[in-house]
């Protein structure tokens, strides 16, 4: 599958990474929050990239990417364009998982 460039995150996946990042600012350095920045755009990178790279979730037109110990990102993927649908904090109930 050839690198697709189009990006879209979702209302959920949004607030998500703002959720995320209102914790690290309220408990790490400018440093964690460099770091997570760069760990993300690498993610984005390689889902961009590699699309078809990453195992399907239980709903079976999502995939879901590893991107630390504590966040996935899951992401659907069409013929020209990938879909941020949630970064997942992995501490939280499963259950509360939303894709």
């Amino acid at each position: 599958m050839k690198n697709i460039s189009k990006l879209i995150w979702s209302e959920e996946a949004i607030n998500n990474l703002k959720e995320i990042l209102d914790y690290l600012e309220s408990k790490w350095t400018e440093r964690e929050l460099r770091n997570f920045a760069k760990k993300l755009e690498r993610q984005i990178d390689i889902i961009k990239s590699q699309p078809l790279s990453y195992p399907k979730s239980k709903n079976k037109n999502i995939r879901r990417a590893v991107m630390t110990k504590q966040t996935t990102v899951y992401y659907g993927i069409t013929k020209d364009s990938i879909r941020i649908v949630s970064l997942f904090d992995n501490r939280k109930n499963p259950k509360k998982l939303k894709i």
